[in-house]
């Protein structure tokens, strides 16, 4: 009965709650990403903005342009430049299988055999930079001329008989030709394959490799079903970085090759700079825009990695 009529113990006060701490620096990230969003709005949709509605337009430069929603320019720049628009694909995929087929195995000995030399070779890798786009071009023509030892070496090994058969080459020349030109993409674009692939190769573990030697794997086997597929991030983007700049090129088709030879940017170009038909050079830019983008967004799904480097 003492215990029951004992007076309960007194509560204790409880503190407030206290409200959780505002964070600071929450829009921090907003604010670095501004100055990207505003250069990107600037440089890159306004202009595409304008552009889009250049090839919408009707009229002269003597007249002005105004905007007509006249759609029509589309079909009528397909229809009559289709050609360029195929040339620029296809020396654009012959540059991208050349590269991969010379920058993979350069990759690969950066990546696992190159030791102390990796640095030299990473140096001559990123040389071409150093000088300019135009000089690197204009020494092709140099290293291509009709008396060149180039041509000469090519004429006494008969390979340019299969480039003749092939319609890449015209007799004993290799300037002025699509064979030319494709070089030409193909050097000025392979350090653009060659550094996606040495990053990708870089991040396989070592171990595999051994794991794949001691189940009994011979070299060609490790590298089909260890190093390659590993390696197929370097593979899409050093393929991506290297075909988009080189179908919407101009500049070798303009140096190395000739009037039979001319890509899509060189029309383009003309468009724009001597005819002065906006709206035709407009609808050109996007409808390249376009089919390489579908391209890309294929390709992308077919390669079966989304991991790019």
């Amino acid at each position: 009965m003492a215990t029951l009529t004992e007076a309960p113990p007194p509560l204790t006060p409880t503190a407030p709650e206290k409200k959780p701490p505002r964070k600071r620096g929450r829009f921090t990230p907003y604010w670095l990403l501004l100055p990207g969003i505003l250069w990107l709005l600037v440089f890159f949709a306004l202009p595409m903005i304008y552009q889009a509605s250049t090839s919408v337009q009707t009229g002269s430069l003597e007249e002005g342009y105004k905007v007509t929603w006249h759609f029509a320019t589309y079909w009528d720049a397909l229809s009559e430049y289709w050609p360029q628009f195929l040339r620029s694909i296809l020396y654009a995929g012959a540059a991208t299988v050349l590269c991969l087929v010379l920058g993979y195995p350069l990759a690969y000995l950066i990546a696992f055999r190159a030791g102390r030399w990796r640095n030299l070779i990473m140096i001559l890798v990123i040389a071409p930079f150093f000088t300019s786009f135009l000089i690197r071009t204009l020494a092709w023509k140099t290293i291509l001329a009709d008396s060149g030892p180039v041509v000469s070496a090519l004429n006494t090994l008969h390979v340019l008989d299969v480039t003749n058969w092939l319609g890449w080459t015209a007799g004993d020349r290799v300037l002025a030709t699509p064979l030319a030109v494709v070089c030409g993409l193909t050097y000025n674009f392979l350090p653009f394959m060659i550094l996606p692939l040495y990053t990708s190769l870089e991040r396989i573990d070592g171990r595999l490799h051994e794991a794949a030697g001691d189940l009994y794997a011979k070299p060609i086997t490790t590298f089909r079903k260890v190093t390659f597929p590993l390696s197929m991030p370097g593979v899409v983007s050093g393929t991506l970085l290297t075909f988009i700049p080189a179908a919407g090129d101009y500049v070798n088709a303009d140096l190395l090759g000739s009037t039979d030879t001319r890509m899509v940017g060189n029309v383009i170009q003309t468009q724009f700079l001597r005819i002065l038909d906006y709206p035709t050079a407009a609808a050109l830019s996007f409808i390249l825009m376009a089919a390489i983008l579908f391209m890309v967004t294929l390709y992308i799904r077919r390669s079966g990695t989304e991991d790019l480097v």
